[in-house]
């Protein structure tokens, strides 16, 4: 029986890849900082699919994590064909007024976790005729994005790092694919901080987590380079490279800056 790892994987895209890969009756290894929400996902997956679901705990940042997450996982390498660098977030605001902690933070899930889960797992890939890997990355990953600066740029490198990655192992069994969504009905704006307006506007083009998951996971085994889903979210990574960049900027910026609300004042995150 085959087996699928998920990073992020309690709620929102992470589950959704989750439930396409159990539809397809994939056994599942699950890790999310969010350990009740990965509980109830691995409990809901397991009883509707009649799977096996394993599941860790685990903050991807922490010291060792690595280590842990390989250790945790040496039982099901000789089945394990799917590998999912799900994990990652964001936080809206101003470089300057963000902690460093909090933005160094961000670097170490959305770049130094899955480059590292990618090096652990890539030897453990070549054991079988097909396997497959898939990295997050983002349509932000395409243009510069002022007031969400640290994350754009984690997307950048994971787009960046994937596609070369691919490159390296074209002639080898392991197809690497990365995924960039757009606006997903998620709790990426929570945990981003984001304000009311920035809210609104993410609204109007939000996906739903399910239909980026089937569209990812069937890119991914169709050995896409690039998925990016929904019509709005390719123009949106195909247009900017067409305008100046101070223009794209400005756009980008225009969305994402915080602004008072009713003319009271705005706390910035600290």
């Amino acid at each position: 029986m085959s087996v699928a790892l998920v990073t992020g994987a309690a709620k929102g895209i992470g589950k959704a890849i989750a439930a396409v890969l159990a539809e397809k009756k994939y056994q599942l290894l699950l890790i999310d900082i969010d350990k009740d929400n990965l509980e109830k996902t691995a409990n809901e997956l397991a009883a509707k699919h009649q799977i096996e679901v394993a599941i860790l705990h685990q903050d991807l940042s922490a010291p060792g994590a690595l280590s842990k997450i390989q250790a945790w996982t040496n039982p099901y390498h000789d089945q394990l064909t799917v590998v999912v660098n799900n994990a990652g977030y964001g936080i809206n605001g101003a470089f300057e007024h963000l902690t460093l902690e909090e933005q160094f933070n961000i670097i170490d899930v959305n770049v130094k976790a899955q480059v590292g889960l990618s090096y652990i797992y890539i030897p453990v890939l070549r054991k079988f005729p097909k396997a497959y890997l898939l990295n997050l990355a983002s349509t932000t990953a395409y243009q510069t994005v002022p007031y969400l600066n640290i994350y754009a740029s984690t997307k950048a490198f994971a787009l960046s790092f994937t596609r070369g990655l691919r490159y390296e192992l074209r002639n080898s069994n392991i197809s690497v694919s990365a995924l960039s969504p757009g606006s997903t009905d998620t709790d990426f704006v929570n945990r981003a901080r984001m304000g009311q307006r920035t809210r609104r506007i993410a609204d109007r083009f939000n996906m739903t987590p399910e239909k980026v998951a089937q569209i990812a996971i069937d890119g991914l085994f169709k050995g896409k380079a690039e998925i990016v889903p929904g019509f709005t979210n390719k123009l949106n990574a195909w247009l900017p490279k067409f305008f100046p960049k101070l223009f794209v900027e400005k756009i980008a910026a225009g969305i994402y800056e915080p602004k008072p609300i009713s003319g009271t004042a705005f706390a910035l995150p600290s």
